[in-house]
């Protein structure tokens, strides 16, 4: 008998069919297809992630961001102390043993039909590999594991301990499962929530493209990163990077010319709400996978902690994930020039009738990333200002509470001093780096409420993915023109009508365009690791404001940092109501993020160690 948990997650009408229950044998689960798709979907919620949708504030981590709900610790590594990164080793091998146990009581059923076996072996496969991607991407080289493994008295303990495989060696698996899967998978683009040939192509891509550039940039960047004794276990030692670029170009090309995806654009040309509304529609033909959401039956919180703290539909709740002014300092001008935004001239601060002109002639995913000053949610306008200040620029007012906005100035009635949303250093709910976040915040009326929430989804696998990663391996593999092709494509989506040529493709525009489109959709950190820039970036030199270098990929960022407007008070006066901004520091930061060498690679606890003796530990542990 195998015991089988019983959960919701994909969106597939066949499964609201199915009665829950708690425990399933063998024969039961294998004789009728639509239980198999319930523990299928057990297995499927229990993917492993970093950060997602149900854990908003971990974005803030690694500086896409600042909160404002007490967590300002994010802010605050010293270094990552081989954090495990959201992932426990023994419930990722627990895991991988159902899935294990799952495939091989599918393999012994003869109550399903060949061609049915085949798909849900396809799924297995995808399901498999997504965990070994998960823990080599964190880990390097893991034992591999692709049977269950059972304990039985008399059994000698050192055959059940399996040594760690070459990080490549995970890889390799990882990749030659996707060519098996993608020919036993449905090619069917409107299914958004099981793994179909797309899906394993995404994952196919995604991986190989991991592996070529830590083969490169681990050679060149960090080559003291290998275990002690090198047997492979991490730093790709022997690896061909080349290799694996041209797999994750073959994976990547294969999807483009499938023709099932393409780029979202039902609502150009507003740029802005046409790629906020990419993550939103469930009807997209870009989104090749996602863990989706169902209202009454499983929903998440992402709107309800996230929402204008004006327009809160629950008890003020929202306004806690913040986008950083080093995210935003990241968005280019659409003549494709890389220049902070103009907030003053000759050190004087620029004066603006509309918070939102300092923003005007931006990268299109700007605003539909980050609810910028004066914008708009859910009809209204987000209230973001800090203050008022004088027409000479001083601050007159500072500090008041956002929720209670309104108080008699001198020789004025009641006037409002600060915006509803904030921002103000050390106060929930107010949006502390003078931004909120737009991605994933639902539109749709009681979506911010604590018993209603939100049934947009997370998006694992989409085609901008699969452009860009198409657009990396030509570059690297020595075809600047067609990188610059995939990557036009991306582009001209978020508004740019300059195409970049050959000569333009570095590695640099490779960084900045995967950090702008992915922000908030956990790439920023691995793509930092993949790349080997982590420590140039996170080198704890505590930068001031006016360090930032939005052209330099890899200049160190260790710090967040806002951008504040202010709104005149001048009754009378012709700049009376307009906006100037202040870049601001908040008091809560520390020392700056230092991300150290051995932090390429998570620590292999000494608990499991001791458990396992064949495992050797990570660089630096």
């Amino acid at each position: 008998m195998v015991i089988i948990p019983f959960m919701w997650s994909c969106n597939d009408k066949n499964y609201m069919d199915v009665k829950p229950t708690n425990i399933l044998t063998t024969d039961i689960v294998f004789s009728d297809a639509n239980v198999v798709k319930s523990v299928l979907a057990d297995l499927y919620d229990r993917m492993p992630n970093y950060v997602y949708i149900d854990n908003a504030a971990d974005f803030a981590n690694y500086n896409e961001a600042m909160v404002s709900n007490g967590d300002y610790w994010r802010q605050n590594f010293v270094n990552y102390s081989y954090d495990n990164a959201n992932l426990n080793w023994y419930d990722t091998y627990n895991y991988i043993r159902d899935i294990n146990l799952f495939r091989e009581r599918l393999q012994a059923t003869t109550q399903l039909s060949a061609d049915v076996k085949a798909s849900y072996m396809g799924e297995i496969r995808f399901l498999l590999a997504n965990s070994y991607f998960e823990l080599v991407k964190r880990y390097g080289g893991v034992p591999l594991i692709t049977s269950s493994k059972n304990y039985s008295s008399g059994t000698a303990v050192g055959t059940l301990q399996i040594p760690r495989a070459k990080e490549s060696a995970v890889y390799d698996f990882i990749i030659a499962q996707m060519d098996t899967a993608k020919t036993q998978l449905s090619n069917d683009p409107n299914n958004k929530t099981r793994a179909t040939k797309g899906a394993a192509l995404a994952l196919q891509a995604r991986a190989a493209i991991y592996a070529a550039s830590i083969t490169k940039y681990n050679k060149l960047n960090t080559p003291t990163v290998t275990a002690l004794p090198d047997n492979g276990e991490v730093g790709m030692s022997g690896a061909d990077a080349t290799k694996y670029y041209q797999k994750a170009l073959a994976a990547a090309k294969e999807i483009i010319a499938d023709g099932k995806y393409s780029l979202y654009t039902k609502k150009n040309p507003n740029y802005e709400d046409n790629f906020a509304n990419a993550f939103l529609d469930k009807t997209s033909s870009e989104v090749i996978l996602a863990r989706d959401y169902i209202l009454k039956y499983k929903t998440e919180g992402w709107t309800n902690w996230n929402q204008p703290r004006s327009q809160s539909e629950d008890n003020g709740d929202g306004g806690e994930l913040c986008p950083s002014l080093n995210l935003v300092y990241s968005y280019e001008k659409l003549d494709n020039t890389f220049t902070k935004l103009p907030i003053a001239s000759a050190g004087v601060p620029i004066n603006y009738t509309n918070p939102t002109d300092l923003f005007a002639g931006r990268d299109g995913r700007l605003g539909g990333t980050v609810l910028l000053p004066g914008t708009t949610f859910k009809g209204s306008m987000v209230d973001i200002w800090a203050g008022l200040g004088s027409s000479s620029h001083q601050f007159l007012t500072s500090g008041d509470d956002p929720a209670n906005p309104f108080k008699q100035y001198p020789g004025t009635d009641f006037v409002q001093v600060i915006g509803k949303d904030g921002p103000k250093d050390n106060y929930e709910h107010a949006a502390v780096s003078g931004f909120l976040v737009r991605k994933y915040l639902d539109p749709t009326t009681h979506s911010g409420q604590r018993g209603v929430r939100s049934d947009v989804w997370w998006i694992r696998y989409r085609y901008a993915e699969v452009l860009l990663i198409a657009a990396e391996a030509s570059y690297e593999l020595g075809d600047a023109t067609a990188a610059a092709g995939y990557m036009n494509t991306v582009r001209a989506r978020a508004g740019f009508q300059i195409p970049l040529t050959a000569s333009d493709i570095t590695l640099g525009r490779i960084v900045h365009e995967n950090k702008v489109e992915f922000a908030f959709e956990d790439h920023l950190y691995w793509d930092l690791r993949r790349w080997r820039i982590a420590h140039k970036v996170f080198d704890g030199s505590n930068i001031s404001v006016t360090d930032l270098k939005p052209a330099q990929y890899d200049a160190p960022d260790d710090k967040v940092f806002g951008l504040w407007p202010y709104k005149i008070f001048n009754p009378g006066g012709a700049d009376n109501g307009q906006f100037y901004f202040v870049e601001h520091s908040s008091p809560n930061l520390g020392t700056g993020h230092n991300f150290q060498l051995g932090n390429y690679y998570c620590k292999i606890g000494d608990d499991i160690i001791a458990r396992n003796p064949k495992l050797t530990k990570n660089p630096n542990q």
